[in-house]
């Protein structure tokens, strides 16, 4: 009785593997609502600031002009459908010749998503869930052969300035073979502390190069870097839109390229930190059970 009773519990106890998903499950629900928290804090004083700024100069602007509320409000309306279409008070560059085309693709397939263009034809909408299908995939794909590159040179570096060091010769047997390659490997915390000095150097330059062209300030364009290379996208600063960055190619080609190396280093530095976070969950499970 006590055999099948100790069977069962021990049934009910989830594995190794399950338990670190509830685990992580439970300390991201955390986060979130922490964050939740936190920025509810922050922004909602500014939203309801704006909320009444925006009414107030509603009110102003219909008794200047001796319009209705209405009718004003029926022409924002209109205004926020041609939005969708890009639309804007001050003119901008083009969206949908080739090379506006070729920076939405460019959002779409890094999952990027700024939302400032988003084809409004029922036919490109329906292309975009394949083509963004198939491009998001081969993305990622690209994305991991990146860090497998990444991971391969820091080995070559790793084992050249083994080589270098006095004394090294050179393969002594193969029984100790295994031992040196297992030696040349660099560890996740060696790499996740390169690819952050990587990020925070293309992050710097970009911001430069950003703040000079667009007219944003420093802390906006690195705010601008950060949105954009971990492919968040909030739309609220895009890079390249204005009507005079039509002529400047060196800018549209610099500005595609540092995309890609920002997104790319920011995607490897988020893998080798997760791995980071996934030997924390392991340790906090072997306390628990040794508690």
């Amino acid at each position: 009785m006590k055999n099948d009773f100790s069977r069962c519990c021990s049934s009910l106890i989830p594995s190794r593997k399950t338990a670190r998903f509830y685990l992580l499950c439970l300390l991201i629900a955390l986060y979130m609502l922490a964050g939740a928290a936190i920025f509810s804090s922050l922004e909602r004083p500014a939203e309801l600031k704006a909320h009444q700024l925006w009414e107030r100069r509603l009110r102003d602007f219909s008794h200047e002009h001796n319009i209705s509320c209405e009718d004003l409000k029926s022409l924002l309306r209109y205004y926020e459908e041609a939005r969708t279409a890009g639309i804007r008070a001050d003119r901008g560059r083009a969206l949908w010749d080739i090379p506006g085309a070729f920076y939405f693709t460019g959002t779409v397939v890094s999952t990027i998503g700024f939302g400032v263009t988003a084809p409004s034809t029922v036919t490109g909408k329906v292309l975009l869930v394949f083509y963004g299908l198939l491009g998001c995939s081969a993305t990622i794909l690209f994305f991991n052969l990146f860090l497998e590159r990444v991971i391969t040179l820091l080995s070559f570096l790793i084992f050249w300035c083994h080589r270098g060091r006095p004394g090294h010769s050179g393969l002594e047997g193969r029984t100790g073979e295994e031992n040196r390659n297992e030696e040349w490997k660099p560890s996740v915390y060696q790499v996740t502390l390169i690819l952050f000095f990587a990020v925070l150097l293309v992050a710097c330059g970009a911001a430069f190069l950003y703040s000079t062209m667009e007219g944003w300030t420093y802390m906006e364009s690195l705010y601008f870097c950060f949105v954009a290379f971990s492919t968040v996208g909030f739309g609220d600063f895009v890079s390249g839109q204005r009507e005079h960055h039509e002529d400047t190619w060196a800018y549209q080609v610099a500005n595609c390229l540092l995309m890609l190396l920002g997104v790319c280093c920011t995607y490897s530095l988020f893998n080798t930190i997760s791995v980071i976070i996934k030997q924390g969950l392991n340790w906090m499970l072997t306390t628990l059970a040794w508690m």
